[in-house]
């Protein structure tokens, strides 16, 4: 289970931007997180766009209403299970959804202002289906590469 948040200011992106990015960026994290495309996995992967007035975002100590157009802030928060989250694992997700915004948007390169939060949801603190979910019989799922499942029983000491 994937939660991705982006929250940007109101008109920022288009639907058609919506679109692109709830594919790209699904994939941005599905591909490390699993070790490869897995269609079979994309259903434990959401997406959320929140938008909020330039009077509700501030940046430096001013509210975007009051700073101007040039400032181009978002704030990406991705909430995944507990697994193998080594630091350059973490890095590769940062960076790809970095770089799905980035081409969604028609930048070069990511805004500085683009801020990504990587959060782990510790093992047995998420619940669906009316239950607490667990990574471990989702190993046994077969979208997980066999390097992964090694990475992520280690990681978990499973």
């Amino acid at each position: 289970m994937t939660i991705i948040t982006v929250n940007a200011p109101k008109g920022r992106l288009s639907v058609e931007q919506r679109r692109e990015l709830a594919e790209t960026l699904t994939d941005a994290v599905l591909v490390p997180e699993v070790g490869q495309n897995a269609p079979a996995a994309r259903a434990g992967f959401q997406v959320h766009f929140v938008e909020r007035e330039r009077d509700m975002m501030a940046i430096g100590g001013r509210l975007l209403a009051d700073a101007g157009p040039e400032l181009d802030v978002m704030v990406i928060d991705l909430a995944v299970m507990d697994a193998a989250w080594q630091p350059e694992v973490r890095a590769e997700v940062i960076e790809r959804v970095l770089a799905a915004l980035a081409t969604a948007c028609g930048l070069e390169k990511p805004a500085p202002a683009w801020w990504v939060n990587f959060r782990v949801i510790d093992e047995g603190s998420w619940g669906s289906s009316g239950g607490v979910l667990s990574i471990l019989p989702l190993l046994q799922s077969g979208v997980f590469t066999d390097e992964r499942v090694k990475a992520v029983r280690a990681a978990l000491g499973a």
